[in-house]
């Protein structure tokens, strides 16, 4: 029987054949099904080729940006008026091939729907691939591999409209920053320290861990003997439980390991500056100012909302 031999696993990416004048479909097979009179139909979510949608969305298929793309057709798309784009970027990487290569990498681009559609199983005709654009990987990987095709966008048939297909990662050059090369041995760095960063924290410090971490509990033993000291800390936190908590916060370490860097990594210098002449450093943030019922308002509007 035809439709044993040649249909494959659910959810496998599949070519239909409708006629014989046209380009095979390529359907994803959602599940199989047996009809009354015996016969096999698969139901199936559709793909569609450039060829299947209009000249406007494949304008502005060509230079979408991965994520963050919408485009519509209006009553007046056909005639040349422009639709709306929230965002449009071309990718470097397809300006740089050959009109060749860019002409089959158009061939091997589809666009996924939410469309279902039944159609027989008799007429699957072999197997594919497809998958989701990957913008860490080359172009022309996609055209390496034979019966092999990627998506970006999702297309509405009935709409006729193109979004970027949620789940993405933003991953590549557009949102990390480019790491520049380790410089040699000897070699200055001649960039302007003035117009660049300001580091807050030396990773190659004289310290080794165990050193940061006694001076960090140095820094939240000062952070509950401060709230002691403080009378509307002690209305706050009556226990001595619940300053030691409160000291224990991130507030608390992120002042800690900036005065340490600010210090030189030196302790005993790091340590005298958190207890300065006068008394000793208490640092609070804005939860802290909250009432018990309050953070629980703010955690349930967080789930809620």
């Amino acid at each position: 029987v035809l439709w044993v031999t040649l249909s494959p696993p659910l959810a496998d990416y599949v070519y239909f054949e409708n006629s014989s004048s046209n380009p095979y479909l390529i359907r994803r097979i959602e599940e199989l099904n047996k009809t009354a009179n015996g016969n096999v139909e698969a139901k199936v979510v559709c793909f569609y080729r450039r060829r299947d949608i209009s000249s406007t969305l494949i304008a502005l298929a060509d230079k979408h940006a991965t994520l963050s793309v919408c485009y519509k057709t209006g009553p007046g798309a056909d005639s040349g008026e422009e639709g709306e784009l929230e965002e449009e970027m071309e990718n470097p990487e397809m300006v740089d091939l050959p009109e060749k290569l860019k002409h089959q990498l158009r061939h091997r681009e589809l666009f996924l729907s939410r469309q279902l559609e039944s159609l027989p199983a008799t007429h699957i005709r072999g197997k594919c691939s497809v998958t989701l654009l990957n913008e860490t990987e080359s172009l022309k990987s996609y055209l390496e591999r034979e019966d092999f095709f990627f998506y970006s966008l999702v297309y509405d048939p009935q709409q006729k409209t193109l979004l970027a297909d949620k789940g993405e990662i933003r991953v590549g050059n557009r949102y990390q920053a480019d790491i520049t090369d380790l410089l040699k041995e000897g070699e200055e760095d001649g960039r302007d320290q003035s117009r660049l960063e300001t580091k807050v924290w030396e990773a190659h410090n004289p310290l080794i861990d165990k050193q940061i971490d006694q001076f960090l509990v140095v820094a939240r033993s000062v952070g509950t003997f401060a709230r002691a000291l403080d009378c509307s800390s002690s209305v706050r936190q009556p226990s001595l439980h619940m300053s030691a908590a409160a000291a224990s916060r991130d507030i608390t370490l992120f002042h800690a390991m900036d005065t340490l860097h600010k210090s030189v990594y030196d302790v005993a210098k790091a340590i005298s500056a958190l207890v300065p002449q006068g008394g000793p450093v208490l640092c609070r943030d804005e939860m802290e100012e909250w009432s018990a019922s309050e953070a629980s308002l703010f955690e349930e509007a967080l789930e809620k909302y």
